[in-house]
C-alpha cells in the first residue's frame, strides 16, 4: 500500500465514485457516502486514496512457524504483496491454517491433514466472500495448502493466481543427497538392523536444511507441477527452491499477474476445462506424482464442475509414459529439475508427442502451448542428465498412476507404481483396524516376504481424515521389502511412498465396503496389469459378514466428528462441500 500522505479524494467520499470499475466486488466496501465507515477502517491500517480507488487482491498466506514448509512464507507474501502494489492493486494480506503432514505423520494428528485441506478451502472462500475482495494470490506451502487454495479459487471464481512457496534443499550424509523420506526409511532400517541408532541420528540432523517443502516429487511438488499444468500458476514457477532470490522473483510476479488478471476479468472459469485437467494428471503420471494428486485433482475437479472420473486417470496413464525418475522412485529431486528448465521441460516432452492439450488456457490469457513457446525450455533430448527420458525411450512404457478394481475396491484403489511396472501378488491377508496396530507389526519384525497388510477405518469418514502411512510403507521398504509385500488401506499413502502400496481403497470401511468384511487369512489378488484387488469371497459371503455392521464414530463432538458426517467418497474426492459436483 502507499505510504504517502492521501491528497483530497474524489474517489466517492462524496458518493460520486472513483471510476472503479461497479462490478468489482470491493466497490461495496470502497465507494460512495454510505461507505466512509468502512473506508475509516481501511485507513486505520494505512490504505490512502489510491489504494481504496484500486482492485483489492487478497494474499492468502499460511505461513507458520509448524513446519518447514510455510516457515518462510510470510515472506514469500510480502514480495506477493510489493508485486501487487506496485502493479496499482490494493494488496490486503490474510492468514489461514496449515498442518505439518511430516510432523503429524503416525500419530493421531495426522487425522487433521486432509481436513486442513477443506478449512483452509473454506477459509479462504469466507474471507474472500466477507472482505468482498476482487481477486487473490493464494500462497502454498505444505501438502494441502495447494489443493486447498486452489479449490477457494475455484468455488470463489475470483481471478486469481497460485502460487508455491518452493521446496527445501535435500540435506548430505555420508556424500549422498538425502531427504524426509531417507528418515523415515531409516527407521525400518533401525529396526532391521540394518542401521544404528547413532547413524539415524547424524541423519536427521542433517535430512531438512532449511525452509521449504519436501524436495522429492512428493505431493507438495506434485501438486505444484499441477498447477503451472492446469493453468493456475505461471510457466517456471513451482520449481526454484524456497530459499533461492528466484522464488522471490516468482512471488513479485505473481503479484503483477494478480493485479492483470483482475482487470482483465479472468476467473478460473475461463480456463478450467476438462482438457486443463487431462493435463495435469499427464504431468502427474509422466513424473511418477503423488497418489495424492488423484485425491486432490477430483476434488478440484468436483469445485469445478468439470466431468472427471477416477478411471479417467487409468486411460490417461496408459497413452503417457513415465519420463522423470525423481525421488521417491529415483534419486534426484525437484532442484535438480529446475536446474534443467523445471516443470516446462516435461510439458514440452509431453506437447510435442502430442500428449498434452496446447490449446488449453491458462492464467495469462494465452494458451499453454504459447506459453511453452514464450519460455523456450530445452529438450530433453539435448540435456545431459540420468533422470529424465523421452517420450520415444521412456522409463516407463506407462504412467506412474493405475487405479485398482475388484470385489475388494468396487469404487477403485490407487498404486503409484515406483519400481516394475508387471506386478502380481497374490497371499493371504493380514488385516488391522488401525494404523497403530500395522506400524507395531511392522516394527516387531514381523513382516516376511510375500506378506500382504491390509488397514482398515482409516478412510475419509472412518478416521475420519484419511491419514496417510509414510510411516508403516516406510518402516516396510526400510526392511528391504519394498517390491515384495504388498500393503493396501482405504486410507492414504504420502507422496514419498514407494513400493507396493496401494491406497483409497473404496467404498471405505466406515460406510460398509467389502475391507470391513475382511478376516485374517483371506486371500488377496492384486494385479497390475489387469487392474484388480480382490479377495477370494462371493458377493454373498461379504454380504453376510456385513450384515451386523454398525461402527460407531470414533468422534462424537468437535472438528473431527464434522468430518465423519461430512467427507464424500475418496473415488470423488473426498469432497466436503454439499454443492460440488461430486456424484
Amino acid at each position: 500500500m502507499s505510504q504517502q500522505e492521501p491528497e483530497p479524494r474524489d474517489d466517492g467520499a462524496d458518493g460520486e465514485g472513483s471510476g472503479k470499475p461497479e462490478d468489482f466486488p470491493s466497490t461495496e466496501v470502497t465507494e460512495g457516502v454510505e461507505k466512509a465507515p468502512h473506508r475509516a477502517m481501511f485507513r486505520a491500517m494505512g490504505y490512502d486514496d489510491e489504494d481504496l480507488s484500486s482492485p483489492m487482491v487478497g494474499v492468502a498466506n499460511p505461513a507458520a512457524d509448524i513446519t518447514p514448509c510455510n516457515v518462510h512464507l510470510d515472506d514469500v507474501a510480502d514480495a506477493a504483496y510489493e508485486g501487487i502494489d506496485e502493479s496499482g492493486g490494493m494488496p490486503i494480506e490474510f492468514g489461514t491454517i496449515t498442518i505439518s503432514d511430516a510432523i503429524s505423520m503416525g500419530t493421531e494428528g495426522m487425522k487433521a491433514s486432509l481436513i486442513s485441506r477443506e478449512i483452509i478451502a473454506d477459509s479462504v472462500e469466507l474471507v474472500s466472500f466477507g472482505e468482498r475482495m476482487d481477486g487473490l494470490v493464494t500462497v502454498g506451502g505444505c501438502d494441502k495448502n495447494m489443493p486447498g487454495m486452489m479449490m477457494a479459487a475455484i468455488r470463489t471464481d475470483l481471478p486469481s493466481v497460485f502460487l508455491y512457496g518452493g521446496s527445501i534443499m535435500p540435506g548430505e550424509h555420508d556424500g549422498r543427497e538425502i531427504t524426509i523420506q531417507n528418515m523415515f526409511e531409516g527407521v525400518g532400517a533401525v529396526a532391521d538392523g540394518d542401521m544404528t541408532e547413532a547413524e539415524l541420528d547424524e541423519m536427521e540432523r542433517q535430512a531438512c536444511p532449511g525452509a521449504g517443502s519436501c524436495g522429492g516429487m512428493f505431493t507438495a511438488n506434485t501438486m505444484a507441477s499441477v498447477s503451472e499444468t492446469i493453468g493456475f500458476a505461471p510457466l517456471g514457477s513451482a520449481s526454484p527452491p524456497a530459499e533461492d532470490e528466484e522464488r522471490y522473483e516468482v512471488a513479485r510476479r505473481a503479484g503483477e499477474l494478480a493485479t492483470e488478471v483482475v482487470e482483465a476479468r479472468r476467473r478460473p472459469s475461463d480456463f478450467l476445462t476438462r482438457e486443463s485437467f487431462e493435463n495435469a494428471i499427464a504431468m502427474q503420471v509422466a513424473v511418477g506424482g503423488s497418489t495424492n494428486a488423484v485425491l486432490h485433482l477430483l476434488a478440484m475437479a468436483a469445485e469445478a464442475g468439470v466431468d472427471l472420473d477416477i478411471q479417467d486417470f487409468n486411460e490417461i496413464s496408459r497413452r503417457t509414459p513415465k519420463i522423470a525418475d525423481l525421488q521417491p522412485g529415483g534419486e534426484r529431486f525437484m532442484n535438480d529439475l529446475h536446474e534443467v528448465g523445471g516443470v516446462p521441460v516435461v510439458l514440452k516432452e509431453l506437447h510435442d508427442n502430442d500428449l498434452l492439450h496446447g490449446d488449453a488456457l491458462t492464467v495469462t490469457g494465452n494458451t499453454i502451448a504459447e506459453e511453452l513457446e514464450r519460455v523456450d525450455p530445452p529438450a530433453i533430448e539435448d540435456l545431459d542428465v540420468d533422470y529424465l527420458y523421452t517420450v520415444d525411450e521412456p522409463k516407463n512404457e506407462q504412467g506412474a498412476i493405475r487405479i485398482l478394481t475388484g470385489n475388494l475396491a468396487p469404487d477403485g484403489a490407487v498404486i503409484k507404481i515406483t519400481g516394475e511396472d508387471h506386478l502380481h501378488h497374490e497371499g493371504p491377508v493380514r488385516i488391522f483396524d488401525e494404523e497403530s496396530e500395522a506400524m507395531r507389526y511392522v516394527q516387531e519384525g514381523e513382516v516376511e516376504s510375500g506378506d500382504v497388510i491390509g488397514i482398515r477405518n482409516e478412510g475419509p469418514r472412518g478416521g475420519p481424515g484419511m491419514r496417510e502411512m509414510l510411516g508403516v510403507t516406510s518402516a516396510v521398504a526400510g526392511q528391504g521389502h519394498a517390491d515384495d509385500v504388498a500393503l493396501f488401506t482405504d486410507g492414504r499413502f504420502s507422496g514419498a511412498t514407494r513400493g507396493f502400496s496401494i491406497g483409497h481403497v473404496a467404498p471405505e470401511a466406515y460406510v460398509g465396503g467389502p475391507i470391513a468384511a475382511l478376516e485374517d487369512g483371506d486371500r488377496i489378488t492384486i494385479d497390475i496389469d489387469d487392474l484388480e484387488l480382490s479377495v477370494d469371497l462371493t458377493d454373498e459371503e461379504i454380504e453376510d459378514r456385513l450384515e451386523d455392521y454398525d461402527p460407531d464414530p470414533t468422534y462424537e463432538s468437535g472438528v473431527l466428528a464434522k468430518y465423519h458426517r461430512d467427507f464424500g467418497s475418496a473415488a470423488n474426492g473426498a469432497v466436503t462441500n454439499p454443492g460440488a459436483k461430486w456424484e
